[in-house]
C-alpha cells in the first residue's frame, strides 16, 4: 500500500476519535439515537478542526445498519462501501472548483432520485462560501424543501460570506480551536502507535504552533519525524526543522529593547537571517513572547496561562520588572502591524530592522504608550548618570568644576516674595525659556499642558493624561518648575495641578498663552 500522510492515516472512523469538539459530537449522536436527524447542517470553524471528518462520520452513521454509541459500526456493508468511497449515498463536492450555477443544477437533478440502498443520500459541500450568488439561489429551494431522504452538510471557514437565506435553513455548529494539551495528547497517541520516541516539550511546541488546528499539528509532526527519521524527536530538533527560535533569543532581544541597544538588536536580527529563520514566524513568536510577558506582569497565577519552563519563567519575571505595561502594549501593537505588512513585503529584513529601530525611538510617535516609553528611556539615562557620578564621588558645580561631594554643603533655600498675577503672566510669556531650564523628563511631560491661572493667582497646569498629572503632583517635580520660574522672575510661583479627563472640559479652560496679548489677565472662578 502506498504511503499515507498522518492526518489521512489516522483520520477518525467514529465519533470517539474526534478531539476537542465534544459539544458537537454529543449533539449529533443524540439526534441519531433519537432519530431526529435534520435535513441541512452548517459546520463552521477554522481549518483543521474536524469539519469534514465529522461530516463523513455523520454520513456513515445515518446510513449504518447497526449504529453504536460512537456512531457507525464500521463493519456493515454500508459502512464499508462509504469508507471505500464506492457508495453513491455520500457525495463530496468542492465548492472552490465547482461553484457555478450549472454545478448546483446538476446536484438538484441528482437528488430527485432516492438512494438504491441505505436510508439517506448525503451531500457534503466543502468551502460552501465559494459558491456564486446564482448557485446559492439555485440551491435555496431544494435546501428549503428537500426530499425526506436528503441531507446537506455545508462546511466553511468563512460563515459570514454565506447568505442569510441559507443560514436560516441550516443547523449551525461552530467548531472550536482545539486546545494545545488536546493536540499534544493526540500526537503522543499516534507516536506510540508508530513506535517513535519524542520529548513532551517537543510535542507541546508543535501543538502550540498548530494554532488550534489538529491537522496542522499532524503535518508539522510528520515534517519533523521525516527529517529526523529513526531518531528521538527532541525539542531542539523541532526548533531546527520548523525554523523556530529558542526562548533565550527573545530574552536577549527584550533586554536589548529595554536598554535601548539598537546595535545589539540588529545583531540578533542578523543572526536569525544567517541561520535561515523565517522572519515572519520570528515576529509572530516574539509577539507571543510579549503576550506571555504581559500575563506575567499582570496576572497573579501564571502557571496555567504561560507554557514555558521554570527557568524561562524566572527570566521573564525579571524582564517584566524592568519594563512598563504601556511599553509592552506598544511593542505588541508595532510588531503586530509589522507581521501583517511582512506577508506582502519583499525585503523582510529591512522591514524588521526598521521596526526594531522604531521600538527604540518612541519620540517618532505621539501616542500615550510612546510617551511612557520615552520617560522610561530618560529615567534609565538619569539612573546611569547618577551611578557614574556616585562612583566618582563628586558633584558638579554651576561653573562646571568638580568638587568633593563630602565637602559640598547643602544649598540654603532662598526666601522669595510670592508671585502676583503679573508675575505669572511673565512666566507664561517666557515659557520657552522656562522649559530650557528644566530637565528633559519634565519638558516631555509638559508637551500637552494647558496653562491657566486661578482666582488666587496660582499657575494652573491642566493635563489630559493621568500620568503627566501625577508626575507634577509630586513636590520634587513641582519644585524644579518653580525654581526655573524663580530664576526668571525672582518670585515664588505657586502651582495647581489638575487632571481633566474630558477633552471638551479641558478645552473650556482659558488658555493663558493665547490671552497673553491682552492687557488684563482673566481670573478663573
Amino acid at each position: 500500500m502506498s504511503y499515507q500522510a498522518l492526518y489521512r492515516k489516522y483520520r477518525p472512523r467514529d465519533f470517539s476519535g474526534v478531539k476537542g469538539q465534544e459539544h458537537i459530537v454529543t449533539t449529533l449522536m443524540n439526534q441519531i439515537q433519537a432519530d431526529r436527524i435534520g435535513h441541512a447542517y452548517l459546520f463552521c470553524g477554522t481549518r483543521g478542526t474536524g469539519k469534514t471528518t465529522v461530516a463523513k462520520i455523520f454520513a456513515r452513521a445515518v446510513n449504518c445498519e447497526n449504529p453504536g454509541p460512537d456512531g457507525p459500526c464500521g463493519e456493515c456493508a454500508m459502512c464499508r462501501a462509504i469508507g471505500q468511497q464506492t457508495s453513491m449515498n455520500v457525495v463530496e463536492i468542492d465548492a472552490a472548483s465547482n461553484n457555478g450555477v450549472d454545478d448546483i443544477r446538476q446536484v438538484i437533478e441528482e437528488v430527485q432520485y432516492s438512494p438504491a440502498e441505505g436510508r439517506f443520500k448525503v451531500y457534503i459541500i466543502d468551502e460552501v462560501h465559494m459558491l456564486s450568488v446564482s448557485a446559492f439561489n439555485a440551491l435555496l429551494k431544494t435546501l428549503e424543501e428537500p426530499p425526506s431522504y436528503l441531507i446537506f452538510i455545508l462546511a466553511t471557514t468563512e460563515a459570514h460570506k454565506i447568505p442569510l437565506t441559507i443560514l436560516s435553513r441550516c443547523q449551525r455548529y461552530d467548531f472550536k480551536r482545539i486546545r494545545v494539551e488536546t493536540i499534544a495528547g493526540r500526537l503522543r497517541e499516534l507516536l506510540d502507535q508508530e513506535q517513535i520516541e519524542a520529548e513532551e516539550r517537543a510535542l507541546t511546541y508543535i501543538a502550540r504552533q498548530a494554532d488550534g488546528a489538529l491537522r496542522d499539528g499532524l503535518s508539522l509532526l510528520e515534517q519533523c519525524i521525516s527529517f529526523y527519521f529513526g531518531q528521538k524527536l527532541t525539542y531542539e530538533n523541532v526548533l531546527k526543522v520548523l525554523g523556530a527560535v529558542d526562548q533565550t533569543v527573545y530574552h536577549e532581544l527584550m533586554e536589548a529593547l529595554v536598554r535601548n541597544q539598537v546595535e545589539h538588536m540588529l545583531d540578533v536580527v542578523g543572526r536569525m537571517v544567517e541561520q535561515g529563520k523565517d522572519l515572519t514566524q520570528f515576529v509572530n513568536e516574539f509577539v507571543w513572547y510579549l503576550r506571555n510577558l504581559l500575563i506575567v506582569k499582570t496576572a497573579e497565577e501564571v502557571g496555567q496561562l504561560v507554557d514555558m519552563s521554570e527557568e524561562n519563567l524566572r527570566e521573564m519575571e525579571r524582564c517584566a520588572g524592568e519594563i512598563e505595561l504601556e511599553m509592552v502594549f506598544r511593542y505588541i501593537r508595532v510588531l503586530s502591524e509589522l507581521a501583517n505588512e511582512m506577508k506582502y513585503g519583499n525585503n523582510k529584513r529591512v522591514m524588521l530592522e526598521v521596526a526594531m529601530i522604531r521600538l527604540c525611538r518612541p519620540q517618532m510617535e505621539k501616542d500615550y504608550e510612546s510617551l511612557v516609553n520615552r520617560l522610561h528611556n530618560l529615567e534609565q539615562l538619569g539612573e546611569e548618570l547618577q551611578e557614574t557620578m556616585a562612583s566618582g564621588n563628586f558633584a558638579v558645580t554651576a561653573a562646571g568644576q568638580k568638587t568633593n561631594s563630602s565637602e559640598a554643603a547643602p544649598p540654603k533655600k532662598e526666601i522669595r516674595p510670592e508671585a502676583l498675577p503679573d508675575d505669572v503672566k511673565d512666566v507664561v510669556a517666557n515659557w520657552k525659556q522656562i522649559l530650557g531650564r528644566i530637565s528633559a523628563v519634565a519638558r516631555t511631560m509638559l508637551e500637552d499642558v494647558r496653562l491657566s491661572v486661578s482666582d488666587t493667582g496660582m499657575l494652573i497646569l491642566a493635563f489630559s493624561q493621568g500620568t503627566t498629572a501625577e508626575y507634577f503632583k509630586k513636590e520634587e517635580n513641582q519644585q524644579e518648575l518653580i525654581e526655573a520660574a524663580a530664576q526668571l522672575t525672582g518670585k515664588e510661583v505657586k502651582l495647581e495641578v489638575r487632571f481633566v479627563e474630558s477633552r471638551r472640559e479641558l478645552n473650556t479652560l482659558p488658555e493663558l498663552r493665547s490671552m497673553i496679548k491682552n492687557v488684563e489677565i482673566e481670573i478663573l472662578d
